[in-house]
């Protein structure tokens, strides 16, 4: 499923002429208060949005790369037990909402929190490479404590999700934010509501495209993408 003209549906709509928002993260655009106000933005903010209804963003559980504060990137790393417990608990809080669809990342901790989700709500996962994590090049495998000490500036700018921002020998957050919001357009013209299980990183960029920048996305949180979060960072979380 590649990308087509559906991804207008989740494109903002374009600013009035005459618009004169400042471009980038100099200036605030999300109403989030303090020092943080500047870091979450993705350039200026059009005066419309257009929220894709009926369709969900699920964090994958935890990994061991998560506890240990490790950048993950595309590695096949597993769940481990709370990670397992998570999905367990992301099925129950799923369950009511009464999905129809179920997508997920490919890359193994996203394909087994939606399988632990899809045996519990009797749904097969669908899989979409372009839901995958940012390809963290160059950082891959390495403590965020090492790449804070070796590289400040860069992992400031990866901290608050800078849309200008390229991962050493990896991706942009703006490719990723393309790809991201090309796979939820096609998934928003199929049956829904639909369950997408994804990544942290995958799921600030929406948010922030749709015009609500979050601070963090813990793992197993369930999002849903036409709803507003809150000045404090936070989607509504199911």
């Amino acid at each position: 499923m590649g990308p087509s003209r559906a991804q207008d549906e989740l494109r903002p709509q374009p600013a009035a002429r005459g618009d004169s928002s400042p471009r980038g993260n100099r200036t605030p655009a999300t109403g989030v208060k303090g020092p943080r106000a500047d870091r979450y933005t993705m350039g200026p903010r059009p005066r419309e949005f257009t929220r894709p209804a009926g369709v969900f963003l699920a964090r994958h559980g935890e990994t061991d790369y998560n506890a240990q504060g490790r950048f993950q990137g595309r590695l096949p790393v597993p769940l481990n037990a709370i990670g397992r417990a998570q999905a367990q608990e992301l099925a129950v809080r799923a369950a009511p909402l009464g999905f129809v669809e179920l997508w997920c990342s490919p890359l193994a901790r996203a394909r087994e929190t939606a399988e632990i989700v899809g045996a519990a709500l009797a749904l097969r996962p669908h899989e979409d490479a372009r839901l995958v994590e940012t390809d963290s090049g160059d950082w891959t495998d390495r403590t965020y404590t090492e790449i804070k000490a070796i590289d400040p500036a860069g992992f400031a700018a990866f901290v608050a999700a800078d849309p200008d921002f390229t991962l050493p020998g990896g991706e942009s957050f703006r490719d990723q934010t393309e790809r991201m919001l090309s796979a939820l357009a096609d998934i928003a013209r199929g049956p829904r509501p639909a369950l997408v299980v994804t990544h942290g990183m995958s799921i600030r960029l929406v948010f922030a495209a749709l015009g609500q920048s979050l601070a963090t996305v813990p793992n197993a949180a369930l999002l849903d993408c036409s709803g507003a979060a809150s000045s404090s960072g936070r989607a509504p979380d199911f």
